[in-house]
């Protein structure tokens, strides 16, 4: 009963493990290649993945490898972030002079650094980024990183709360070798998530599109990438509403086939209830 994740232990995919199965021993890994090979293997039962966050945007890297591995996508999470400014004991803010964290973590917090002239220096990962200031003990770097890192690693919080907005959220996919084989839930809603890579033909993208359009399907998530060495061809990661087993989304990936020379559907999940809050102030 594991779920494995990138980074080290108080790290903000370690504490996205926690909050969603709190019972399972979480298993750090040292890339998200080693987070999917460790799972792939039977390592670990699960796999935690962050995908996006809302001001720092999609996760490098992860639409890059999501084509090339075996696993299922069965649930998302959306984990509020609340970064703290740590620093060795003793250390104050006007002191530092850099600050370490992921470059995901440093975007989120891109307003605050520049504002006070610090630099942003790239680590693997927040919590990593704390363990090296505490190794280091230089009063003039610190870490951007959860509070819980700060605890672990021994470091004073400087200030807390520093991204650049408040709801700053990170969303993550939970990955297994096996998909979703119980039947959906009528009263629930679902996400189905898929990568296709085009035919290279006039229109393509248009007439593909136009497959979930004469289904009444709902886009809710299209992103492009290049997908071959010579950069003739794209590939497209999407989201959509509905349930693989529904009738109008079987129909819609049926005709998707014919203007695409390679497609796999990664997973149809129940969607979280952070989608069903409104956006009040």
């Amino acid at each position: 009963m594991s779920i494995a994740y990138q980074g080290i232990a108080g790290a903000w995919s370690h504490l996205a493990c926690r909050a969603v199965h709190p019972q399972r021993e979480a298993m750090p890994c040292p890339s998200f290649e080693d987070v999917f090979e460790t799972v792939e293997s039977g390592g670990a039962d699960l796999a935690m993945i962050p995908i996006e966050n809302n001001l720092g945007g999609r996760v490098a890297d992860i639409h890059q490898l999501l084509p090339h591995q075996s696993l299922h996508i069965v649930a998302e999470h959306f984990q509020p972030v609340r970064h703290e400014l740590l620093a060795v004991r003793g250390a104050s803010e006007e002191q530092l002079r850099a600050v370490y964290s992921h470059p995901q973590a440093l975007a989120q917090c891109r307003r605050f650094l520049r504002e006070r002239g610090l630099e942003p220096r790239a680590a693997s990962d927040t919590a990593a980024a704390a363990e090296r200031v505490a190794q280091r003990g230089d009063p003039t770097v610190g870490a951007i990183a959860s509070r819980l890192a700060g605890e672990l690693y021994q470091l004073a919080s400087l200030r807390s709360d520093i991204q650049d907005e408040y709801r700053n959220t990170t969303r993550f996919i939970v990955l297994a070798r096996e998909r979703n084989e119980a039947p959906p839930d009528a009263a629930a809603r679902y996400i189905s998530a898929l990568w296709f890579q085009l035919r290279s033909v006039p229109a393509a993208l248009y007439k593909a599109l136009g497959a979930f359009a004469t289904n009444n399907v709902n886009l809710t998530k299209l992103e492009s990438y290049i997908g071959t060495q010579r950069f003739d061809r794209a590939r497209f990661y999407v989201e959509i509403e509905g349930h693989e087993t529904d009738e109008p989304v079987r129909s819609a990936l049926e005709e998707l086939e014919y203007f695409t020379e390679l497609a796999r559907l990664l997973g149809s999940f129940p969607q979280h209830q952070f989608r069903r809050q409104t956006n009040t102030p």
